[in-house]
This record gives structure tokens, sequence and C-alpha cells, in this order.
């Protein structure tokens, strides 16, 4: 079975359409996704097709991909619909367009400390050269909006005084950290958007996303902890921390993060960024670990603790968390509603 017809994405799906206001404004649409075959973009996709299949909204969707066969494995289902498209090619290449253009939604590169350790140059292509030329295509198109996701990542290290991050603060990032590949070229690919908006007059928004997880995340070869925990139940392992597992994080279930999108591409400020994060549940990790082993007591496993060299933990950030604001979000409409149990309950029955 498809990730799409699974039951839990489809019942997620049907969550995600009723939430997302005013819908009505994607119909009869034609919308980009890049990076389309990555956890949110699927969801994305899997929203307009869902929309398209339960309430004829007409809304044709072009997937951009860099892998074909990965491609029609996520979306097999929709590969005849004349609503859906692949568009195979790197997003850092020109993208030749010749069809009108409403949305795109920019989400292609990657996060994982896996690829900023071996990729790190591709990571900075997609959000500096591949953000250009989707700005190119939305200036061809005269797109209505380009949603640009960028991460927490972007305000760095902020003073220690500051207890709450909001959109408009900016921190230090050390452009000399392994890791730095990353957020610098996220900030760079913010600026590029806000650039040809005020040359061009292209429409825009960043939401800047932090620790979303679900089904469809990459689990295998990723390195974030979300994915490394998920990867060793779905496959019956003891989970084994890197740490003393005390470093705190909030997770955003997918499904409050894709409201989070469709939100802010339609009812946000252009030009403006906007952040997206579920500040509800923070929580150490090693709780985490442990509420996994709660969830699934048949599997009787157990955390254990690594003594890993710092030099091998190369591509992870080394930034102290701050509560990230979610008030200028939260002003269109926007709430989280999946508890931190249901959306790990979830993310790996999906899996299984």
């Amino acid at each position: 079975m498809s990730l799409y017809q699974n039951k839990i994405v489809q019942n997620d799906l049907e969550e995600i359409v009723q939430k997302v206001k005013p819908r009505e404004t994607l119909k009869d649409t034609k919308i980009l996704i890049t990076g389309a075959t990555g956890m949110l973009a699927t969801y994305l996709t899997y929203t307009l097709m869902y929309l398209n299949e339960k309430q004829n909204y007409n809304i044709k969707v072009y997937a951009l991909v860099r892998k074909e066969e990965k491609a029609k494995q996520k979306f097999e289902e929709f590969l005849e619909n004349p609503n859906f498209q692949l568009v195979i090619q790197d997003v850092t290449e020109e993208i030749k367009w010749s069809e009108p253009l409403d949305y795109i939604f920019h989400v292609a590169g990657s996060a994982s400390p896996y690829c900023i350790v071996n990729d790190p140059v591709g990571i900075i292509k997609a959000n500096t050269i591949g953000t250009i030329q989707v700005m190119e295509l939305a200036k061809k198109c005269n797109v209505k909006k380009v949603l640009y996701t960028s991460t927490r990542e972007v305000y760095g290290k902020m003073d220690e005084n500051i207890l709450e991050i909001t959109e408009e603060m900016v921190g230090k990032l050390d452009q000399m950290d392994a890791r730095a590949c990353y957020p610098e070229s996220k900030r760079m690919g913010e600026n590029i958007c806000k650039s040809y908006n005020l040359q061009y007059g292209i429409p825009f928004n960043n939401v800047r996303i932090a620790h979303s997880y679900g089904p469809g995340m990459t689990i295998a070869k990723d390195g974030r902890v979300m994915s490394d925990f998920i990867n060793c139940v779905v496959n019956n392992q003891d989970i084994a921390l890197n740490s003393d597992g005390t470093a705190k994080r909030a997770f955003c279930y997918i499904n409050d993060c894709i409201i989070a999108l469709f939100m802010v591409l339609l009812k946000g400020t252009s030009g403006e960024s906007y952040n997206i994060a579920n500040e509800t549940e923070e929580i150490p990790i090693k709780d985490v670990a442990n509420l996994l082993t709660q969830l699934f007591p048949k599997k009787n496993l157990k955390v254990t603790y690594l003594d890993v060299p710092m030099e091998n933990r190369v591509g992870y950030s080394k930034i102290e968390r701050v509560k990230l604001s979610t008030q200028k979000l939260e002003t269109l409409g926007w709430r989280p509603s999946v508890t931190l149990k249901e959306g790990l309950k979830r993310t790996v029955q999906t899996f299984e």
C-alpha cells in the first residue's frame, strides 16, 4: 500500500483540509512544489490532490523532483491524473516553463546531518542558486506568491537574556562551523526572496520551521534525533542516545506544520517571515526516547547511552535552544493540535 492510501495519512489529510482556510482560494489554481519527495512537500502534494479527489478543486499540481523513480513511488496514484505532473530536474538548473502558474512552494533542500557532512555544497546550491531559479520563474509567470521554507536555525545564537525568539530578531552564526552551510544559505535564500520582492515586486513569505516530523519522513541515514529514534523503533532496535539526552526540543507534527504553511500562503502578509513551531510540549530528547519505548511495549525496547567523541558530532547544531514565538502565526488563526504522543504513534504506525 502506498503512503497516500495509508489510513493514518488519509485521516491526516482530512484534518488538514478542514482547517485550511480560506481553502476555496486554491480552486482552479496551478501550483509548483519543489523538492516534492521530501516529507513536508509530499504532504503538501497529497493535500492538494486530496482536495481534487474529495472536493473537485481542479488544482494542477507540478511536483519538481530530482529522482524520478522515488517520485513515482511516492505519487503512483497520480501519475495518470491530468491534474498532476512530474517535473524532473535539479532546482539549481533553469526551470524552463511555458504554463501559467499561481503559487510556488519552494521546499527543495536538505537539513540532515548526513547531508551536511557529505554534501554541504549541494545544500548551499539548493538554498541559493535554487532559490534564484525559483524566483526567476515566479517573475516570468507573475505568480501570486512564493512560499519559501526556511528554518529556525537562521536566528543563530541569541543573547543569553532572550527567552523567546520573534521574527524580527537576528542572532550570530559562525560561518566556519560545519553545519553553517545550512542556516547561512537559508539566510541567503530568505534575502534572495526579499530582493526579488523589492526589485521586481514578487510576493513571498519565508516560513521558519522548527523540528517537524511525521509520516513520510526520512528515517534511514538522516542523523536527526527524531528520525534516528523512529528508525530504531520501526526496526525493533534499542534507542541509542549520542549524549546524556538532556537537550530539549519542541516537535511539530506534520499536520500542524502543513496547516501553517497554507495559512501563511493564503493569509500571510507578503514580504514577511513567520515562525512555525509547537512550543506547547518542550521536552528533553531522552524523554522522547522513553516515550517511544512506552508507546510500543510489545517491541520490548530500551534506551541506551553512547559515549560519542565530540569530533564525531560534526553536522549537529551547537547552539542552545531558545523558545520560538508563534504569536504572529497565531494571528492568522493557527494553533497546534496534535500532541507529541499522538504524533509519534501515527508516524511509527505508517512505517509498519
